[in-house]
């Protein structure tokens, strides 16, 4: 048995591993080629809380699109916004197009390639700035997200519960990092977590770390890292108010440019609260209509509550004006604006009522 002290037994075994076994991932160099700074920091990005299948059509979209960092930051945060739709998380995107601007404005559209700069670009924080360090400058940096932190807590058995383990899994990280090839030890052990090391049942049968591994050795590291009991997740009601003109057009508004789905597109509706009252929503109709209320609701999760919608289609003359805050966008653009998946929830069982 080796040291897991020791990181030069430990990182040896692991790129050995990787070497043999890396993913093959749209944003990641071939063995051997250089990292291009923008697809690591877009792929980052994108990769935060939402899992590698469902940023891989969105990563290749976005580069198609704007090729390099100069050409996202070029284009109107309202186009940037519109891509990245469906994709969740939505203060990324505002944040992704503000670093493309500091970037450019800033460094002349060439990434920092040190930590600390890194760190003071906008929606940079301490892991992604590590990640873009290594991964694509090579910098020896300690990069811990969730499938590292996985892996050294399992690694050291370390028995206390997250969040407030954190401080000591990031020091147990720092000290197993090598100084040579940062980005594939970097990249190496968020594959070990995402392949091998996962969640639950984990193989530690072809793990290169098992016999260094605390967690295996106490018979059982999927207990690992430890978790404080899971809280209730509070639910919250609304309405929402699919309303369309007799031409066609439908009713949406932008939402505030800061907050929950901060600039983003939305059916108008009433606010979200725990104290809802169903029998009150079309008091709050954002424009006077022949209202019905659709069978069912739409639900949604989001990281501290639950939602449900009531969802009422209506209808109004083509000669009908927007009220404040809202505009008419022609059906055929619908889909094209900024909706995050809630609202295309809301959009999917309305067209789906009316075409009944």
């Amino acid at each position: 048995m080796y040291d897991v002290s020791s990181n030069t037994s430990h990182a040896s075994a692991l790129l050995v591993w990787y070497d043999r076994h890396r993913r093959v991932l749209p944003w990641r160099a071939a063995p051997g080629e250089p990292s291009d700074p923008y697809a690591v920091w877009l792929s980052e990005i994108m990769l935060q809380q939402t899992t590698v299948t469902a940023v891989k059509p969105y990563f290749a979209a976005f580069l198609k699109r704007w090729p390099d960092v100069a050409a996202l930051a070029a284009a109107p945060v309202d186009e940037v916004m519109r891509q990245w739709a469906g994709l969740g998380y939505y203060s990324r995107a505002r944040n992704l197009h503000a670093c493309a601007l500091a970037i450019a404005q800033r460094f002349g559209g060439r990434f920092p390639d040190d930590e600390a700069a890194l760190r003071a670009l906008p929606g940079l924080g301490p892991y992604t700035a590590a990640a873009i360090a290594a991964i694509a400058f090579g910098r020896r940096a300690v990069v811990v997200d969730g499938n590292v932190e996985r892996v050294v807590a399992r690694l050291f058995a370390i028995e206390t519960p997250t969040p407030a383990a954190k401080p000591l899994i990031r020091e147990r990280a720092a000290a197993i990092t090598p100084d040579h090839r940062a980005g594939d030890y970097a990249q190496a052990m968020m594959d070990l977590g995402a392949t091998i090391c996962t969640p639950k049942q984990p193989a530690c049968a072809i793990c290169p770390l098992s016999q260094a591994c605390g967690g295996k050795a106490l018979g059982d590291p999927a207990r690992f890292p430890v978790r404080m009991p899971k809280t209730v997740r509070p639910r919250r009601r609304g309405a929402a108010f699919y309303v369309t003109r007799a031409d066609g057009a439908v009713l949406v508004r932008t939402r505030p440019p800061k907050g929950l789905l901060g600039g983003m597109t939305e059916i108008p509706g009433t606010p979200w609260s725990g104290d809802f009252i169903e029998g009150s929503a079309l008091d709050l109709a954002p424009i006077k209509a022949r209202y019905r209320k659709l069978d069912g609701c739409v639900e949604h999760v989001f990281t501290h509550f639950a939602l449900q919608l009531s969802v009422y289609v209506g209808e109004v003359e083509t000669a009908s004006a927007a009220p404040e805050g809202c505009r008419w966008t022609p059906a055929e653009r619908l889909d094209g604006e900024a909706l995050p998946s809630l609202m295309r929830k809301v959009v999917e069982a309305a067209r789906g009522a009316t075409e009944v």
